[in-house]
């Protein structure tokens, strides 16, 4: 990150714990360190009713959590950032290593990470429950999601995730307010999931 970089997040950091000391809702503030998703700072809203593509800052279950803080994937605490890719109702399978919801191909998983050690694996086609969701980062070969974990429970959202000041590109040059881009396969799970029902 660049020096300026640096000042403007204190900045908008700072501005966000004053805001949030003058109006009746918390605003909260989440600073995405993973490569998963486009470094930077986010807002979080609520998500009541996530709908497909929706980026979202999710508490992963403790077995999950642990397993993640244990290979150092994650610091103990931190949420994931992650795109619904599957609401109740719709199917998600894992063929080897390729993943597909209502047939749509989202991206292939990996058999081991950066450090060569086998990842978790899940074969076969689930139906998404009512309160689970299907995650996935299609768009980001390496993201650790439901390529390798399946759906898990809803009740983990902390809410929707809105870019306020990221590096999109991966570059060091950190915007205000990126347009959220979204990769075209996912992009075509959309109309279809529309008329699927939302996690309470």
């Amino acid at each position: 990150m660049t020096r300026f970089g640096y000042v403007m997040v204190t900045y908008f950091t700072t501005m966000g714990v004053v805001i949030a000391s003058f109006v009746p809702v918390p605003v909260k503030l989440v600073w995405n360190a993973s490569a998963s998703a486009p470094i930077g700072l986010y807002e979080i809203e609520p998500a009541h009713h996530p709908a497909v593509t929706d980026l979202l800052a999710v508490r992963p279950p403790k077995p999950l959590a642990d397993f993640m803080v244990e290979r150092g994937y994650i610091g103990q605490g931190v949420p994931l950032m992650k795109r619904v890719m599957a609401l109740p109702g719709q199917e998600v399978c894992r063929t080897g290593l390729h993943i597909s919801v209502d047939g749509v191909p989202l991206g292939d998983a990996l058999d081991r990470d950066r450090k060569g050690r086998p990842l978790p694996v899940w074969q076969g086609c689930r139906r998404i429950e009512r309160g689970d969701l299907f995650l996935m980062n299609p768009d980001v070969r390496d993201s650790l999601d439901g390529r390798y974990f399946g759906p898990i429970p809803a009740r983990g959202v902390i809410g929707r995730a809105i870019p306020l000041y990221t590096d999109e590109a991966g570059d060091g040059r950190f915007i205000w307010r990126a347009a959220v881009a979204v990769a075209t396969p996912a992009s075509s799970l959309t109309t279809a999931s529309s008329r699927r029902t939302s996690c309470p």
